[in-house]
C-alpha cells in the first residue's frame, strides 16, 4: 500500500502535528505501507479562483503544486490528512487544498481509497475538525478509518501520551488492514452513496457547462 500524507501545518516537520503524524506513519509502514509525506507551505497550493477550468477541462489552470499533488493522490492507495485545529478548523493551509479539490469532488475522483485523520490542537474541541475532515475524504471517495487527535495543553511536558502515540501507530495499522480487507463500514458506505447521487444529479444538470466532469461520470461512474 502507498500512502500520502498531507501535512498542512505552518511549522512543517518541526511541530507537533508533525510528531503526531509521524506515529500514524509508523503504524502503517509496521504493516508493509510506503509511506510519503507531502507538506503543504503557503505558496505550494494558491486558493481556488472558482475559474471552472477543472469541470470544464479537468486541470486547474494556476501554476502552482497543486496539480501535482492530486497526481500523487491519484496513484496512491491512502490518503492521511494532518492539520492543526485553528479557531474550530483546519489551517489554511489544508483549506486551500480542499477547495481546489472543486473538480476532484465533483467527480469522487479518488474513489476507493482508504483515509485517515490526523489533528492538534492547544486548547481542544478537535473532534468536530476530525469529522469535517472525514466528511471531506468521503466526498472524495475516500473511505475514511478513523482519526487521532492531541490536546497539547493536557500532555506532559515532554510532548504526546504514550496512550496517544500508541492510538495513532493503531490508526496507520487498521489504515493498511482496512485497505488489504477491502472494508468499508456501513455508515461510511451510506454517506458516500449519498454524496455520489448528489454529484451525479449536479454533474447531469450541468452537463453543457462542465464537458469533462460530465464525460468523466459516462466513463467512470456510469452516468
Amino acid at each position: 500500500m502507498k500512502v500520502v500524507s498531507l501535512l498542512a501545518s505552518p511549522r512543517g516537520l518541526k511541530g507537533n502535528t508533525a510528531a503526531l503524524l509521524q506515529h500514524v506513519i509508523d503504524g502503517a509502514k509496521a504493516e508493509g505501507a510506503r509511506s510519503e509525506i507531502v507538506v503543504l507551505k503557503g505558496d505550494s497550493v494558491l486558493p481556488c479562483r472558482a475559474c471552472d477550468a477543472c469541470h470544464k477541462k479537468g486541470r486547474c489552470i494556476q501554476k502552482d503544486h497543486f496539480e501535482g499533488i492530486k497526481g500523487k493522490i491519484t496513484n496512491a492507495d491512502g490518503l492521511i490528512l494532518a492539520s492543526p485545529n485553528y479557531i474550530f478548523n483546519v489551517s489554511a493551509q489544508l483549506k486551500a487544498f480542499m477547495d481546489r479539490c472543486c473538480g476532484v469532488i465533483h467527480c469522487m475522483q479518488f474513489w476507493g481509497k482508504y483515509g485517515a485523520c490526523v489533528i492538534t490542537s492547544g486548547g481542544g474541541g478537535d473532534e468536530p475538525v476530525a469529522e469535517y475532515m472525514s466528511h471531506f475524504l468521503i466526498s472524495t471517495g475516500i473511505v475514511p478509518v478513523g482519526g487521532v487527535w492531541a490536546t497539547m495543553s493536557a500532555m506532559p511536558e515532554k510532548g504526546i501520551t504514550d496512550e496517544v502515540k500508541e492510538n495513532a501507530y493503531n490508526l496507520g495499522k487498521r489504515l493498511v488492514q482496512s485497505w488489504q480487507a477491502g472494508e468499508v463500514p456501513a455508515d461510511a458506505d451510506d454517506r458516500r452513496s449519498a454524496f455520489r447521487e448528489r454529484m451525479h444529479a449536479l454533474i447531469n444538470w450541468r452537463k453543457e457547462e462542465w464537458p469533462f466532469e460530465y464525460r468523466y461520470w459516462q466513463e467512470n461512474r456510469g452516468l
